[in-house]
């Protein structure tokens, strides 16, 4: 009984499936996006214009008035459906060219059309051929019963032409066009990808620098803490000689602060807002957006700014060092990573003349002008009967550093020797911030040195495979460009997706 109720019900399925088969194509033509406002202009556009020449094809014919627009209207209107019917479009186009002549214009067109949108080489191959056949055999039947050999030539190329061409043409176009897509598809991901473990090999170095920070230096700095703590407690002591050892309890106190933030903000990685390039390196220094984040990050803190100098006068004195803080104009507010440079600016300079220059008097200068702030510190000539036997450490990347804080905000550095043979350091900064990526440093400056954001930070594809010395081309841009830009190299030239702007990338070739 149920096997018998299933085998009736077998032939209204497949009806129900053949039915919706047969409306498919119209779900399609009539389905959502199907008809953009742009594909709509030119179809009408195209319609009208095979219909108008389809008219006075037929007209030339001497046929009648009506035929004449019937013929007209019908191929405007089957125009639009070969972008559904591709190849039923092509045949029915070639078998009422042969009673209508005006419908041979639309053969080109559906041809085109075919080639673009017949899936798989053996169903287009079986289509184009069957349509070959129609049309030649339509154009001969034409000059039966005389049929001469140069009548079967002139209709195989005429039929090659018109049919088979615009259809290798539209396939040709539409499979470059899909490989163009493709290329920029894997181009983005190779981008993504690439940021990607840029960000994460950047992570895991930030996070090996606090480590190591925290370790050594951490250690050290607690060293000294404890030892100058227990030392100025000592009774044998003097008063100058306590208060020299609070002052160097303190400073190694105020240290261990700022390690503390800049292990935090490394483990954090946390980079200058708004800002998601890779980032810049400078030479012997740290990555610009780390500098950038510093400077945000410490000059959250009230006495990292210029309001911190007299501060840092302070401490310079209590060690025994003659330190003049002078102040001219009027006083106005900077920007927050402009005040922290200028802090950083007067911290450098005392550093480099308590080292350099030790027992030499220091002046600090903070002048207001109309426009920018200048920060400068001078020391005189190093005292002749200065000899304490210590040498000097020094890694030659605080100028460095100072250059670089004061471009990002767009200012300058200068240093140099003065005419009494002491040292001046000076820096320019302006009162409002500039707008990022307006800052960057001329080629050439002799200041700093920087990497191109889109390099490829890992560098190991910097030199090529030996014999590969064909022309390379980096590329983001439109399908068009790089068209062109293939077209232009020689089959045996590579042409690289995705890669970044170092020195011969080679990533991806075709």
């Amino acid at each position: 009984m149920e096997r018998a109720q299933r085998a009736r019900q077998v032939p209204t399925v497949r009806v129900r499936a053949g039915l919706r088969r047969l409306a498919e194509p119209g779900r399609t033509l009539f389905g959502p996006g199907m008809w953009p406002p742009k594909r709509v202009v030119l179809e009408s556009l195209l319609s009208v214009v095979l219909a108008t020449l389809v008219a006075g094809t037929e007209a030339v014919g001497d046929e009648g008035a009506v035929q004449l627009v019937a013929v007209a209207l019908a191929a405007g209107l089957v125009s639009p459906l070969r972008r559904v019917l591709p190849a039923t479009v092509l045949l029915v186009a070639i078998a009422a060219s042969f009673p209508f002549s005006g419908f041979a214009l639309l053969v080109p067109v559906a041809s085109w059309s075919a080639g673009r949108r017949i899936d798989g080489v053996g169903r287009a191959t079986g289509i184009f051929a069957l349509a070959y056949v129609l049309d030649f055999g339509l154009a001969l039947s034409r000059e039966l019963p005389r049929v001469s050999p140069a009548v079967l030539v002139i209709g195989a190329v005429a039929t090659l032409v018109g049919t088979i061409v615009p259809g290798l043409a539209g396939r040709y176009w539409s499979q470059r066009r899909t490989l163009l897509d493709t290329l920029r598809e894997y181009n983005a991901q190779l981008l993504r990808e690439r940021a990607m473990i840029a960000g994460q090999a950047r992570m895991r170095e930030r996070q090996r620098i606090a480590q190591d920070m925290h370790d050594s230096l951490g250690h050290q700095l607690a060293l000294i803490s404890v030892h100058t703590g227990a030392l100025e407690v000592d009774r044998e002591l003097t008063g100058r000689q306590r208060e020299a050892v609070g002052v160097l309890r303190e400073a190694s106190v105020g240290a261990m602060h700022e390690l503390r933030e800049v292990v935090g903000l490394l483990r954090d990685g946390t980079h200058a807002p708004g800002d998601g390039a890779l980032p810049s390196v400078v030479a012997g220094g740290m990555p610009t957006p780390a500098l950038e984040a510093m400077g945000e990050e410490d000059a959250k803190a009230p006495s990292r700014g210029v309001a911190g100098i007299e501060r840092l006068v302070e401490v310079s004195r209590s060690a025994g060092t003659a330190v003049e803080l002078r102040r001219s104009g009027e006083v106005r507010p900077l920007a927050p990573t402009a005040d922290h440079a200028a802090y950083r600016i007067a911290q450098e300079g005392l550093t480099n003349a308590h080292k350099h220059a030790p027992g030499a008097p220091i002046t600090i200068e903070l002048r207001y002008e109309p426009d920018p702030l200048v920060v400068e510190v001078a020391n005189g000539p190093v005292p002749e009967t200065t000899d304490d036997g210590l040498s000097v450490v020094s890694g030659g990347q605080g100028l460095t550093g100072l250059r670089e804080r004061a471009r990002l905000v767009g200012g300058m550095v200068h240093v140099g020797s003065t005419a009494d043979g002491g040292f001046r350091l000076a820096g320019v900064l302006p009162y409002t911030a500039p707008e990022r990526g307006a800052t960057s440093s001329p080629p050439g400056d002799g200041t700093a040195t920087f990497v191109d954001p889109t390099g490829d930070f890992r560098q190991q594809i910097a030199a090529g495979p030996p014999g590969e010395a064909d022309p390379v081309i980096d590329w983001n841009g439109s399908p068009k460009e790089l068209a062109k830009a293939m077209s232009t190299q020689k089959r045996s030239s590579g042409i690289a997706i995705g890669c970044g702007a170092s020195p011969r990338p080679r990533c991806a070739s075709s």
